[in-house]
């Protein structure tokens, strides 16, 4: 397979613009959040303690659309099921914590089977909505809240954060989150990872995502997927 590398960074990313709020209530996340529109820049988090207000910017969606395709092309070449739920906003007041995914995917049967059937019904309620199984958080400035301790509490199994310069990907394990450097869901290491959003060259998408798949077509099943 070849491989097309992009000229290294001049600079770092630029980063997203972040406000924290610090020991407001999680009524006063509720209220913003129902009442922000759709189709926002506008980012919202809540851990408990602080809330943290976010826009995020081109860069943090460029970096967003191509973890995306590297999840959900690897998945479908290797035909591992699952459904994504894209920037679902988490709003959990039985565990007073919440926040909007950068990106979110289900992969076990049980919650698959629940999640297609809320779909055939175009159900909108998230409270119906089981957990993601595997998370995406696009963090190229400092967040202002802890946002892996709210996936913690929203007891998400997998989740991949992403720096500006490298990804991480980390197993929920006695209610924290440690580095184990590959995916439990699909064939997938951090260091793949990282080089197909930062190595690889991403100016022609479509040639970018040509490469991608054949490079996918090699790999094993992951040991999650079915």
């Amino acid at each position: 397979m070849s491989t097309i590398t992009k000229p290294p960074l001049v600079k770092a990313p630029a980063g997203e613009t972040r406000l924290r709020f610090a020991g407001v209530g999680f009524d006063v996340y509720e209220r913003l959040i129902r009442a922000t529109p759709e189709r926002t820049a506008i980012r919202m988090a809540y851990d408990g303690k602080d809330l943290e207000i976010m826009v995020k910017g081109p860069v943090h969606d460029h970096y967003s659309h191509f973890l995306d395709r590297l999840i959900q092309v690897t998945a479908g070449v290797r035909r591992i099921r699952r459904v994504s739920l894209g920037e679902t906003t988490w709003i959990r007041p039985e565990i007073e914590r919440g926040l909007e995914a950068d990106r979110c995917y289900l992969f076990d049967p049980a919650k698959l089977a629940v999640v297609r059937d809320l779909l055939r019904r175009v159900e909108n309620d998230v409270a119906l909505y089981p957990n993601p199984d595997l998370a995406v958080e696009i963090d190229i400035s400092r967040p202002q809240a802890d946002r892996p301790a709210i996936y913690a509490a929203l007891q998400v199994p997998e989740l991949w954060t992403f720096d500006g310069q490298t990804v991480k990907i980390a197993r929920l394990a006695g209610g924290q989150y440690v580095d184990i450097g590959r995916s439990h869901w699909i064939p997938v290491t951090a260091a793949d990872a990282t080089r197909w959003l930062v190595v690889e060259d991403t100016d022609d998408p479509d040639a970018w995502e040509d490469r991608l798949r054949a490079w996918a077509e090699l790999l094993p099943r992951a040991q999650g997927g079915r």
